[in-house]
């Protein structure tokens, strides 16, 4: 896996957000899904199609995580302002700078795989360090974690 490295404008996404763990990360996701996916379209300024999977670590290292290690976990999309915020909707600002994108395209169950490999092998070859800045995954309009083959983009922050 070859990343590009892409200097990130700030990122406004509009969405909900949960306080999850690695224990309860798949049942909080796809709750957090099934709360806003029918309400995306309520969301006026978007900017472009895709879907946000959002990771807020205090502070990442890797070495010290466990299964009970919190984060907050957000699902929503990106959006040009936030003029006009629906109801029970929440803002979130990720600040510029350099993210590390690697494209997947496997089975869902091959993400974790992937995720491992950027972090205990890419990263520490690299000329590059973490940023604590969020986590986050884009997923196309049409992204189903069901679908036997998913694609998607893995944005790791970087400095």
């Amino acid at each position: 896996m070859t990343p590009k490295i892409i200097q990130s404008k700030a990122i406004l996404i509009v969405g909900l957000k949960d306080n999850l763990t690695f224990m309860t990360n798949a049942q909080g996701t796809a709750n957090l899904a099934r709360q806003f996916m029918p309400r995306r379209h309520e969301v006026l300024n978007r900017v472009g199609t895709q879907k946000f999977s959002i990771q807020m670590y205090d502070e990442f290292n890797l070495k010290d995580m466990t299964p009970h290690t919190e984060y907050v976990k957000w699902v929503g999309v990106e959006v040009s302002s936030f003029e006009t915020i629906p109801e029970g909707l929440e803002t979130l600002t990720i600040k510029e700078g350099n993210y590390a994108v690697f494209n997947y395209k496997g089975k869902p169950e091959g993400f974790l795989e992937a995720w491992q490999f950027i972090h205990t092998n890419w990263l520490p070859n690299s000329e590059y360090v973490l940023d604590n800045r969020p986590h986050f995954e884009k997923l196309p309009e049409d992204y189903y974690p069901s679908n036997p083959i998913t694609e998607e983009e893995i944005w790791v922050p970087i400095k």
